[in-house]
C-alpha cells in the first residue's frame, strides 16, 4: 500500500500507530524521507507560472510522529533535555557550517552549504544550500527556506503542522529578511524581495506590488 494511504488511514484513526505494523513504519520512513531531503512538506513548482504544491499529508505523518516517538533523555556535555525528537548531529558529514548551540531537529532538512548561526529549525523544515540562517533566528516547522536566502538575525519564521494542507511559510531563492523580520501564517515570499528590518507578514497584511 502506498505511503500516502497508510498515512491518511492513520490520520483517520490514529491508534493504528499505536502498535508495530505497516501503518507505524510508514510515519517513520515518511519522516526519514524528510529528514534526508528526498521528500518535502511542499514542492516548488516545476514550470514558472505554476503553484507550490503543498503535501498535506506529510504534515499528518509529522504530526503522527510525535505519537510515535518515544520521550528521552538527550544529553550534550554538562546539558540535558528531555524531548520526543532529538537534534541532528550529523552536520560536518553534510558539509554544514554550524555554530555551538545552532540546532536543527530530526525531521528537519538543510542543504549542504547552508550556514546556520546560533538558531533553530524545527521538524518538517526546509532550506537551502548557501542560505544563512543568522543568530536567533527561528524557522518553523514545516517553513521552505530557498537557496541563497539571508534569515537576519532574531527572524521568526512561523511553522505550520494543522490543518494538513495548509500553506507553510515560503521563502524563495535570493530572499533577504531584515533583522527581527516576522513572517507567519502561510505567507510566501517571491524570490529575491527584500523585506526591512522589523517587518511583520500575517495572512492579512496587505500586500502592495509597487511594480504595478
Amino acid at each position: 500500500m502506498a505511503l500516502q494511504t497508510l498515512i491518511q488511514e492513520a490520520s483517520a484513526q490514529p491508534s493504528l500507530v499505536d502498535e508495530e505494523g505497516q501503518h507505524r513504519e510508514a510515519v517513520e520512513t515518511v519522516i526519514s524521507m524528510v529528514d534526508s531531503g528526498s521528500l518535502r512538506v511542499a514542492d516548488p513548482p516545476s514550470n514558472a507560472g505554476e503553484n507550490w504544491q503543498i503535501n498535506g499529508w506529510v504534515q499528518q505523518a509529522i504530526n503522527l510522529y510525535f505519537r510515535v516517538a518515544k520521550m528521552a533523555r538527550i544529553e550534550s556535555g554538562q546539558l540535558a533535555w528531555y524531548d520526543k525528537i532529538p537534534p541532528r548531529s550529523d552536520h560536518a558529514e553534510r558539509g554544514l557550517r554550524a555554530v555551538p548551540t545552532a540546532l536543527v531537529r530530526y525531521g528537519a532538512f538543510v542543504e549542504p552549504g547552508a550556514v546556520l548561526m546560533p538558531s533553530f529549525v524545527n521538524i518538517g523544515a526546509f532550506v537551502g544550500r548557501g542560505t544563512m540562517v543568522d543568530t536567533w533566528a527561528t524557522v518553523g516547522s514545516c517553513a521552505q527556506i530557498g537557496r541563497d536566502v539571508h534569515l537576519s538575525g532574531g527572524v521568526g519564521i512561523g511553522g505550520v503542522l494543522e490543518p494538513p494542507g495548509a500553506r507553510p511559510v515560503i521563502i524563495e531563492d535570493g530572499c533577504f529578511i531584515g533583522s527581527r523580520c516576522i513572517v507567519v501564517e502561510g505567507v510566501h515570499v517571491g524570490a529575491e524581495a527584500v523585506l526591512g528590518a522589523g517587518l511583520v507578514l500575517t495572512a492579512s497584511t496587505p500586500i502592495i506590488d509597487v511594480r504595478q
